[in-house]
């Protein structure tokens, strides 16, 4: 069974625009660095990279 408290939510921000656009849970043992996806964000209207915020 999983140990409680491993999973945290994150925020993502848009790399071009710096709106955030999407909340994640990440497993902050088993993931240490931030976490980079290509997503949609509707401000920009187009897939941009979405980095972790601070």
């Amino acid at each position: 069974m999983a140990k409680v408290g491993n999973r945290q939510n994150k925020t993502l921000v848009c790399t071009e625009c710096n709106n955030e656009n999407y909340r994640v849970s990440k497993n902050v043992k088993n993931t240490t660095d931030r976490l980079e996806l290509n997503k949609y964000c509707s401000h920009c209207r187009k897939h941009t990279a979405h980095k972790e915020k601070k």
